[in-house]
């Protein structure tokens, strides 16, 4: 199920993390775990934030998803599931008229 994933980072862990050089490490191993379709990081209301696509088993691999940034990042996260333009088409033609 492609999941996106929208990471905002504590401020204080991530500067301790900046300032002891850590913070690429850290990172770079949650993308090897993540694996993600996409990823994009980027400032909102002045946090240091992340968005990230990844394909997600089921429901059962949120916690796995979210310990790694809860844990090393004290970071607030969101999950959303989600789908491309195609998955979209195919839902909605699986709607039908009498549907409604």
């Amino acid at each position: 199920m492609r999941t996106l994933l929208e990471v905002e980072l504590d401020t204080e862990t991530a500067n301790r993390l900046i300032t002891d050089g850590t913070l690429p490490k850290v990172m770079g191993g949650l993308m090897e775990t993540l694996k993600p379709e996409a990823a994009y990081f980027y400032a909102r209301d002045g946090q240091r934030c992340a968005t990230f696509v990844v394909d997600l088993a089921d429901e059962a691999g949120i916690p796995s998803l979210c310990e790694p940034f809860w844990l090393q990042l004290s970071a607030r996260v969101k999950v959303h599931p989600c789908m491309n333009a195609e998955e979209l088409s195919t839902g909605l033609g699986r709607l039908g008229r009498a549907s409604f």
